[in-house]
């Protein structure tokens, strides 16, 4: 494969950190990393590289949703909108990319994972929730139980996955979901949008909600991805997402100026 380095790039990367404050907003810093633009030729075989090379977009899959997945992907994309106010035509998975594009595009790193998490707690009764958490104390079943109920009832959110077996305090769980090619980020191609429109605020959401801690560790090469229940997320300085650069095609490029992963523009800048 030839390639050629187009420009150095230093940046910043702003992540969540899982304290509060009295606002109810989470608290961020900034995570100095430097981001490489490369040119490369598409490599003769259909292996998947880095994100830092490639799109890592191959042959995009094509999905067949149910009335089940069209109503929950219109009523998803719904809450979006109504949390953020701001209103789009498109419907199905597209008009749910659209929304979270909107909230990716309008708001600073801050206020995007608040927005997120305020509209999934508008998608879910909250009575079901607190029930959830009462009848899922910490325990084998429990993590079990997580994994494989978002394989049957997310996989419209995320594509296809299924449960996996992992270590857990030297015992082995089926408390692992694995995510073969993430809808979401195939959809959009953008780490930032992965990681502070679902990562984050999926964590987070989970574990204020269910009480369950939950670590979704993204592949960038592949688009896979891993949801580790009972597992608490490293924290983002340590969490090898904040430091990933983003595809080379990202279709917000001309958006973001490169810095899609930690998104400081000047309004980050103002508001802090």
């Amino acid at each position: 494969m030839e390639a050629n380095l187009v420009l150095p790039y230093r940046s910043f990367s702003t992540s969540s950190i899982r304290n509060r404050n009295k606002m109810n907003t989470y608290k961020y810093k900034k995570i100095p990393y430097l981001l490489c633009s490369i040119l490369t030729k598409p490599p003769a075989n259909n292996q998947n590289h880095n994100a830092e090379t490639t799109t890592a977009s191959c042959s995009k899959n094509v999905y067949k949703d149910n009335w089940f997945d069209r109503l929950a992907i219109n009523h998803l994309s719904q809450s979006i909108q109504a949390t953020t106010g701001l209103r789009n035509n498109k419907s199905g998975y597209e008009g749910l990319a659209e929304a979270a594009t909107m909230v990716y595009s309008n708001f600073n790193s801050r206020r995007q994972v608040n927005l997120v998490v305020e509209a999934l707690q508008w998608a879910f009764p909250k009575p079901i929730l607190s029930l959830m958490k009462m009848v899922l104390p910490q325990s084998k079943w429990a993590r079990e139980y997580c994994a494989a109920f978002t394989t049957v009832f997310f996989s419209w959110l995320v594509g296809p996955c299924e449960v996996k077996e992992s270590e857990f305090k030297g015992r082995k769980e089926n408390n692992v979901v694995y995510i073969k090619k993430c809808r979401f980020l195939e959809e959009t191609n953008c780490v930032g949008m992965c990681t502070n429109l679902c990562k984050l605020p999926s964590q987070l959401f989970i574990k204020d909600t269910l009480g369950m801690p939950v670590n979704m560790v993204p592949n960038f090469d592949d688009m896979s991805c891993e949801m580790i229940f009972g597992q608490d997320p490293p924290p983002p300085d340590a969490d090898p997402a904040f430091v990933q650069p983003c595809y080379k095609l990202c279709k917000l490029s001309n958006k973001h100026q490169r810095d899609c992963n930690s998104q400081v523009k000047k309004k980050d800048v103002e508001i802090s």
